[in-house]
């Protein structure tokens, strides 16, 4: 979901961006005016997250996804290196199977035997001083887990795949080496990759790296080694410039704790409606929910979306329906949700 506000501008800018007769679309990636699309985009972003002077921001194709190789081919100098990953859903599971092709995997903590309904306890990480880094997934979307701390590996530098909860609450960007996102949950439409890294861990991928998918070669380009995704890219500028006006990332924070709060409390306090994931664990996010009789799923679906209430459908891996309530998602949406499964219970309870 998108904000609506920055649809509108969209819409408004759309073939005539501020003046120039052209639409963003039809723009040069290296005329001014796409450059300085580009250059408040990122400092935008430098202020929404605070990120320090010796992080690089770099806007890239290829989606998370994508990143699952880059960051080991930038980080671990050869297949013997040893790098540390935490095994909590299925997101983290897809990006340890991917670094396994580039470097010795040591899973630190792995949550599957929980069907990753649980995450270990931030005193049960132990972490190898000499790994090339140490990464995780902050929020899994399928199971709907979020780690309620930021794991601590001292000078092992800490890579989080934020793609589903960046921009959702302040972070302090200096207890992390990397952090990437993919942009289609809380960033913009899907096209862009937002990789904020520090400085240190630039210049240093393994011989035969992709030229695109080296840190420096994009870095000293300024993210234009090559045509950028620039229509992603000036959305994603609309968007920061949306939670600017809107109060930052404490005003946001503040709203999702509560929209996710009213939403668990309706699941919690019913006998229709569960929740699988340790109440200590529990994500903002994404909120997947079980009806008491699973052959009711096709029926709340089908009301729900005669409601106006669509994408609730869960993961095939779970079943059941989740919730995905990401920055765009206003609270009166989740109060419709919330009414309209109270009246679907008393219904069909």
């Amino acid at each position: 979901m998108l904000p609506a506000e920055v649809l509108e501008r969209a819409r408004e800018e759309m073939l005539d961006w501020r003046g120039t007769g052209m639409s963003v679309m039809e723009m040069s990636h290296r005329g001014k005016e796409f450059v300085s699309i580009a250059e408040k985009a990122e400092a935008d972003l430098r202020e929404l997250m605070a990120i320090p002077d010796n992080y690089k921001v770099l806007f890239l194709q290829g989606g998370a996804s994508g990143q699952f190789s880059a960051i080991p081919l930038n980080l671990a100098k050869d297949d013997g290196v040893t790098v540390d990953y935490m095994n909590t859903g299925h997101w983290s599971k897809k990006a340890i199977a991917e670094a396994r092709r580039f470097a010795r995997v040591n899973v630190i903590a792995d949550t599957e035997g929980s069907h990753f309904t649980t995450l270990p306890g931030e005193g049960d990480i132990r972490v190898d001083p000499q790994a090339a880094y140490c990464h995780y997934t902050p929020n899994e979307t399928i199971a709907g887990v979020e780690f309620p701390y930021v794991p601590e590996t001292g000078d092992v530098p800490l890579v989080a795949d934020m793609s589903s909860t960046i921009l959702s609450r302040p972070v302090d960007v200096s207890r992390y080496g990397i952090i990437y996102a993919g942009a289609q949950k809380n960033i913009g439409p899907a096209g862009v990759t937002v990789v904020i890294v520090r400085d240190d861990l630039i210049g240093d991928a393994r011989p035969g790296t992709p030229k695109l998918m080296d840190y420096k070669t994009m870095a000293d380009a300024d993210s234009m080694a090559n045509t950028p995704p620039t229509y992603a890219w000036y959305m994603a500028g609309l968007v920061f410039e949306w939670l600017k006006e809107r109060g930052g990332l404490e005003a946001m924070g503040e709203r999702n704790e509560r929209k996710a709060g009213k939403l668990y409390a309706a699941i919690d306090e019913s006998d229709f409606y569960t929740n699988p994931v340790d109440g200590a664990c529990r994500s903002w996010m994404n909120v997947p929910f079980i009806l008491a009789d699973d052959g009711l799923n096709d029926t709340f679906l089908a009301e729900a979306r005669e409601a106006g209430l669509v994408t609730l459908k869960g993961h095939r891996s779970v079943g059941g329906m989740r919730a995905s309530i990401y920055n765009a998602m206003p609270e009166e949406g989740v109060d419709a949700l919330v009414d309209f499964m109270a009246d679907f219970e008393r219904r069909h309870g």
